[in-house]
């Protein structure tokens, strides 16, 4: 099964030398591997690429959602999850999450999210968060995350610390961020066993 390779942090091809993977906008970079095809045997091919980041999905997943995109970064410059699951909801109609989880300086959530960063560190605000999740059985801390000009009009971001890394949600249409609620649960995918054969797939790639 073919994983594409480009940057992590914009959508720029790559090109591969003797030492090293390089981006035309940001040097040298630990390539995303995507899949060509969404599916099961892709799947199983970007989790064994994966080191030991987890891989989160929000489970288990309600009727019609399927996993539309997923990704991992794995390479000496950090190391990154990702996942995309689209469906449907009755205010917002068809609605796009997409979940990462990465080393600090990956910036994989941000070309995800849209946004100007590289981390989410600095635009955590000292107020108490909007949600929590429990995310691979912790609960973990959202903070809404705003671009250059104020919060994205199509998009609503959030983003917390779990374990170290960055965990980043980024709902599409905005107002998807109200299907969040406190004890929302993802789960770590990484250590499914039997039940992994159920995971749908299918659905339009996402923007990013």
């Amino acid at each position: 099964m073919a994983l594409e390779a480009c940057c992590p942090r914009c959508a720029s091809a790559i090109s591969r030398d003797a030492d090293a993977c390089r981006c035309p906008n940001h040097g040298v970079v630990s390539p995303l591997l995507r899949p060509t095809v969404v599916g099961y045997d892709a799947f199983a091919e970007v989790m064994q690429a994966v080191d030991d980041v987890p891989t989160y999905l929000p489970w288990p997943m309600s009727p019609g959602w399927s996993i539309a995109d997923f990704g991992c970064v794995a390479g000496s410059g950090g190391s990154a999850t990702v996942t995309t699951t689209v469906g449907t909801s009755d205010l917002d109609g068809h609605v796009e999450l997409t979940i990462v989880s990465e080393d600090p300086g990956v910036g994989l959530g941000a070309r995800c999210a849209g946004v100007d960063l590289i981390d989410p560190g600095g635009s955590l605000v000292e107020e108490a968060p909007s949600v929590r999740v429990r995310a691979g059985g912790r609960a973990v801390a959202l903070w809404p995350i705003d671009g250059p000009d104020g919060p994205p009009l199509e998009r609503s971001v959030f983003a917390g610390e779990s374990d170290g890394r960055w965990l980043w949600l980024v709902l599409r249409p905005a107002a998807a961020a109200l299907l969040l609620h406190d004890e929302w649960l993802l789960a770590d995918v990484t250590g499914f066993g039997p039940e992994a054969i159920e995971m749908p797939f299918g659905g339009a790639r996402p923007r990013w």
